[in-house]
């Protein structure tokens, strides 16, 4: 227990390095001047009044007091700083929605607080890891990179539910510029379902295992599609990611196990 108290801090960076870093290579650039026209074009006779509309809509919200619009032939274009990216986001959803606009070009830009890369994955990581606790967390694996502000997340998410949780933490951040979403939402399956809580069983049930079970953050993840088994997270040495393996493989209905699992470096043996 000792040697496990030593080592909480230690698992608890090393499994955001494990959860989200695993994108950390130069991720696309930001995508700037953004195009989101959605329609075709329907000629300008409802300009006047979509312009209405839209002035309209942006003096309703102080975090779009910023924001300026024009209007020709019925597509939007919105121009301006916010502080935060769902800012911008909602901004395009709210003027979307509105009658006759055909499609809506968002060029805001995101202007809030400049937080360097290292520290902004550091900031995600700790919201990320500890998301939905409770509600199956050990069940999704996100991945995170981020370049000169733009936030890449990827990787496996349960449920749709899940994943929304995930991109909704990642675009109330201050400091992220833009957002590049690649999350797979895993398809719904009552066998996968089964092997998921059988494994999750199996592994922290384990009596070598038990002491991960009391942390909230879950450090091995447990990723199932089709009855293929992936485990991701942090341990403390070498024999908890092998049991945590063998554990995986006994569980009825397993076709395959795919062992991501990290050791902490600087860990002791238990």
């Amino acid at each position: 227990m000792n040697c496990w108290r030593s080592v909480a801090v230690c698992l608890a960076v090393v499994l955001s390095a494990a959860i989200l870093y695993a994108q950390t290579s130069a991720t696309s650039p930001g995508t700037g001047d953004q195009q989101q026209v959605t329609k075709p074009s329907g000629g300008g006779r409802y300009d006047a009044e979509i312009q209405k509309a839209v002035s309209e809509e942006l003096r309703k919200h102080d975090d779009l007091k910023n924001v300026t619009s024009s209007v020709e032939d019925g597509i939007v274009t919105l121009q301006g700083t916010v502080d935060l990216y769902q800012d911008k986001e909602q901004a395009y959803r709210r003027i979307r929605k509105k009658q006759h606009v055909q499609g809506v070009r968002n060029q805001i830009q995101v202007a809030g607080k400049d937080i360097p890369d290292a520290q902004l994955r550091e900031i995600l990581a700790d919201k990320l890891r500890y998301d939905r606790i409770d509600q199956g967390i050990m069940f999704n694996n996100f991945t995170i990179a981020v370049n000169n502000g733009v936030v890449s997340i990827g990787g496996q998410a349960r449920t749709p539910s899940d994943a929304a949780s995930a991109l909704a933490i990642v675009e109330n951040t201050q400091g992220v510029k833009d957002v590049i979403e690649n999350i797979d939402v895993l398809p719904a399956s009552p066998m996968d379902d089964d092997i998921r809580l059988r494994v999750a069983r199996a592994i922290y049930g384990d009596p070598a295992l038990r002491m991960y079970a009391s942390d909230p953050q879950a450090p091995i993840r447990i990723v199932v599609q089709n009855g293929r088994v992936s485990l991701y997270g942090v341990v403390m040495n070498k024999m908890h990611r092998q049991i945590a393996e063998m554990r995986a493989r006994e569980v009825p209905n397993v076709f395959s196990v795919t062992n991501n699992i990290q050791v902490a470096s600087g860990t002791k043996p238990s």
